[in-house]
Order: C-alpha cells, then sequence, then structure tokens
C-alpha cells in the first residue's frame, strides 16, 4: 500500500479540492487511499463535462489516467471511504463504500461544490468479502447511462472518465478491470442518515443534519423547524426526480434506501434500463426477482425510502415524538400528491398541452392504458402523436384509441396557442433516442470483447441532443424485437 506521500503528485489538472465532510464525526468516514492498478489507460475523458467544472481536459487525455485510476493522488484531497447503511430489497445492512473512494469535493465555477469519487479503487474498511473491484462493462454503461440521463434534462451525478486498470476482475467469468470517475452534488443518501440514527447519538446525527443542510439547502439552516424543513426538501426533490423518471420510462432497477440522494439525484446505475414496449410491471433487473422494484412501482417505492429517511429525523424534528411523528406524516402524507402533480405536468407536455384541464389525467392515463393494451414503444408511441415516428397499426386501428385521439385533438383546440407551437413543446418532452437496451449491449460488448469503442462513441454522441430531430441512423429510434425484451436481464456489475 502506497503511502500518500509516494502518491501525491504537483500537477491539479485544474482540480481545486476542498474536504468538508471531514468536519462530520469520524464514524461517518475511514481515511483510505486507493489501491495502485497495473497498467491505467484512459478509455474515456467527458472533455464537455471536465470543461464545465473548470478542469484540464486536453492534460487530463494526454496523462491524467494514473490519477483518474488512483494512482496519485492531487494536492488538497484527503480520500475517504464514507459510511452508510441502507434497505436493499427491504432488508437493513449496514453499508459503506465498499469500492469507492471520495478523493474530495471540487470547488468550481460560482463555488460550486462537487464530489469527485473513483469507482472501483480498491478495498475499504467496508468491503466486507469485496475486492473494491468494477469491471469494465459496467463502468462504461454507468459513464452511457449517466449522460444519457443528463441530456435528457434528469438530475443525475456524472461520468468524468473511465480507465482501464490493465488488470481482471472476477465476476460472472474474467472481465476487465476498470475505475469510473463519478461526479455528484454529495454522495449523502438517506442510507448515511439510516446509518447515523443506528448509532444511537443525536449528536453526530444532528451534526449530518446540519452538514446537510449547509450544502444543499442553506436557505433553511436558520428556519424555526430546519429538520422538517430539510424533510419536506428532499421530499419534494424525490417527488420530482421519480416523475421525470416515468415520464422518459427510465427504471432505476435498484431504488435501495443506500442508491435515494439526498441531493435528489440520480444514483447509482447498476441494472437499471428504459423500457421498449410499456408494462408499468416491467422488471429487467436479474435480482429483482419479485418486481419490488419494476416500473410502475417506482414512486410507491421512493415513499417507502422517504418514511424511513423521516424516521431517522424524528429526534431532531421535535423534542416531543408523538409531535415530530405528527409532523413527519403530514409532510410523507403530500408525496402523493406532489409526485402525481410533477408527473401530470410531464405528461401535460408530452400531449403538448399548455393549460391545466381536469380530464387530463384521464387523457394521460387512457392513452398509457391503449399501449399497454397493444403493447406499444414508450418513445415511439408518444412521438407518434405529433407524426415523428410510425404510428402502431393495431392500437390506431382500434376504435377506442380513434375516439380517444379525436378527444385529444379537442383538447388541443380549445388552447389559445397554436398547433405549430403544440408540436414544439411535444418535441422537447419526447426524446428521440434513448439509449435502448439492444444499443447499449451492443455497444458495450464492441468496447469489451474487442476493444472496439466506435460504437459507444457513436451512442453517446447521439444520446448528448436526444430532443432534437437529428440524421441519425433509423435504428437508433428502433426498438428491439419482442423476443430480446422477453429475455433481457441487466444485472449490478458488483
Amino acid at each position: 500500500m502506497m503511502s500518500l506521500e509516494q502518491a501525491l503528485i504537483s500537477e491539479s489538472f485544474g482540480f481545486n479540492f476542498d474536504n468538508s465532510y471531514l468536519q462530520l464525526p469520524p464514524v461517518f468516514y475511514r481515511r483510505q487511499l486507493p489501491t495502485a492498478v497495473k497498467n491505467p489507460r484512459i478509455v474515456i475523458v467527458n472533455d464537455v463535462l471536465a470543461t464545465s467544472l473548470n478542469l484540464d481536459a486536453e492534460a487530463l487525455n494526454r496523462k491524467g489516467g494514473w490519477l483518474l485510476a488512483g494512482n496519485t493522488i492531487c494536492p488538497g484531497s484527503e480520500p475517504i471511504a464514507q459510511a452508510y447503511a441502507g434497505h436493499q430489497f427491504g432488508g437493513f445492512n449496514m453499508l459503506g463504500d465498499g469500492r469507492a473512494i471520495l478523493l474530495g469535493e471540487h470547488i468550481a465555477q460560482h463555488d460550486q461544490r462537487y464530489d469527485i469519487q473513483l469507482k472501483g479503487a480498491g478495498r475499504t474498511p467496508y468491503s466486507r468479502r469485496g475486492d473494491g473491484r468494477a469491471a469494465l462493462g459496467p463502468m462504461m454503461r454507468e459513464y452511457l447511462m449517466s449522460e444519457a440521463m443528463h441530456a435528457l434534462g434528469i438530475p443525475t451525478t456524472r461520468s468524468l472518465a473511465v480507465i482501464d486498470t490493465g488488470e481482471v476482475v472476477y465476476r460472472e467469468g474474467i472481465q476487465p478491470g476498470a475505475v469510473l470517475t463519478r461526479v455528484a452534488s454529495s454522495h449523502i443518501r438517506v442510507g448515511t442518515f439510516q446509518f447515523a440514527a443506528v448509532t444511537h447519538n443525536n449528536q453526530q446525527l444532528q451534526a449530518l443534519a446540519d452538514y446537510t443542510i449547509l450544502r444543499h439547502f442553506p436557505e433553511i439552516a436558520e428556519a424555526e423547524h430546519r429538520y422538517l424543513a430539510l424533510l419536506e426538501r428532499v421530499v419534494d426533490l424525490q417527488a420530482s426526480l421519480i416523475a421525470q423518471w416515468m415520464n422518459v420510462g427510465f427504471m432505476h432497477g435498484v431504488m435501495n434506501t443506500d442508491n435515494m440522494s439526498i441531493a435528489g439525484e440520480t444514483i447509482d446505475y447498476g441494472p437499471c434500463a428504459f423500457i421498449n414496449i410499456y408494462h408499468p410491471e416491467t422488471v429487467f433487473s436479474s435480482v429483482d426477482v419479485n418486481g419490488r422494484y419494476a416500473f410502475g412501482r417506482q414512486p410507491k417505492v421512493a415513499h417507502w425510502n422517504l418514511i424511513r429517511f423521516a424516521e431517522t429525523l424524528l429526534p431532531l424534528i421535535d423534542v416531543s415524538e408523538k409531535k415530530s411523528i405528527t409532523l413527519a406524516a403530514e409532510c410523507l402524507d403530500a408525496f402523493p400528491a406532489q409526485f402525481f402533480a410533477y408527473w401530470l405536468a410531464g405528461m401535460r407536455k408530452k400531449l403538448g398541452l399548455f393549460n391545466q384541464e381536469a380530464e387530463d389525467q384521464k387523457l394521460a392515463e387512457d392513452l398509457l392504458m391503449y399501449m399497454q393494451k397493444h403493447q406499444v414503444d414508450f418513445t415511439n408511441g408518444f412521438r407518434a402523436l405529433g407524426g415523428d415516428a410510425e404510428m402502431h397499426e393495431a392500437m390506431y386501428q382500434d376504435a377506442g384509441f380513434q375516439h380517444w385521439l379525436r378527444r385529444w385533438e379537442a383538447r388541443l383546440a380549445r388552447q389559445k396557442e397554436h398547433i405549430n407551437q403544440s408540436k414544439q413543446l411535444r418535441r422537447s418532452a419526447n426524446p428521440s433516442v434513448i439509449p435502448r437496451n439492444h444499443l447499449v449491449e451492443e455497444a458495450l460488448a464492441a468496447a469489451v470483447d474487442e476493444a472496439d469503442i466506435t460504437q459507444f462513441h457513436t451512442l453517446v454522441a447521439a444520446l448528448a441532443d436526444p430532443y432534437t430531430d437529428l440524421d441519425h441512423p433509423s435504428r437508433f429510434m428502433q426498438p428491439p424485437g419482442e423476443v430480446f425484451d422477453r429475455q433481457y436481464k441487466t444485472y449490478c456489475g458488483t
């Protein structure tokens, strides 16, 4: 194991590290250097993200491999592994960064603070029996999916780079190893608060809550009931986030409480996927054998996770436990309506509706019913309404759907906005390109098995502008065959 002095390099590549997380009690982390790898090689650097963070993208591409693999450490970085707990498929476990190391918080323009984390950087005190490493395929998958989500306008962690370690890892078979550089507003999770609550030390819990408020919600720092306000902020962020997932057909796949960010970002792209044929019971994750995290169940799971978060805050909300429970319950009871409001607002945009009418909910729900009935592709089904994709023949011939079309056209006609404005609104809310599962798998297979990342780059470029009708190959807009969808499984990659 190298020492910090051995790992330090003089070049910063533009990184401006601070380490405010170290202000928390030591129980929340362990100092841990990454484990050096054999032969780090840059697979991809996110030049656009690097530039937006005031980093030297050219230098990172040219000589940043050792840094991004964890073999060297920038000045100012104080690497740690974070402690947290979590309900995994409903069962509570004590966890922590088993293969990820936080290098520190990069301060970018306007004093914006971003966590810089290496995923797959070696064993930590929380690794249990794991090797602390990551495989190339899953890390490239996270890069692609997180950047696609960012382009869709959905809050997410992002990926700065993927490094091939020159070593192998053992999963389903022997696979090339990799390290992903993840960028996040922070890595504070619902599970971080669960960890604090389990210590039964209210001073430590309060320290975490105060730190979270100052970092993410400084506007409530002086509020009389700031811990209740913290709960309210997190509930609202999650209601908005899950609604955005549902509006584009994204399925996280493993919505454990340790995978729910307090900052309201999509985090941990393990067995995630986008649905093709619309069905609320769709499950692709190989580990979700009971469908706990099926596509249509995501709002309920988010609500359940938020209840777990609220439980951790009860000692802080009020000195009276009974009053704390009452106040927290009132906040949590508002989640379904908050989620629904965000979801319906998104559906109105997808349907080209500028104003609100009472029948809009039924209009949206009836369309989804017909899409499910006729096994229509979710993305193309919405695009077809504006003539930007081919209408599903069986659904179009359905007399009930024909009646729906007339209702929708009459609804559009009652708006003051011109039909062309409605079409522009629909195009802004209905992507033409999403990371379709078969395209993702083809690109990853070529990258991992053949060391050819041409397809990967092509797909990443197409996903960077999903709402613009560019001249992409038609296969990017076509769903896979029914057999692929029925047999397709995603994996955690851990």
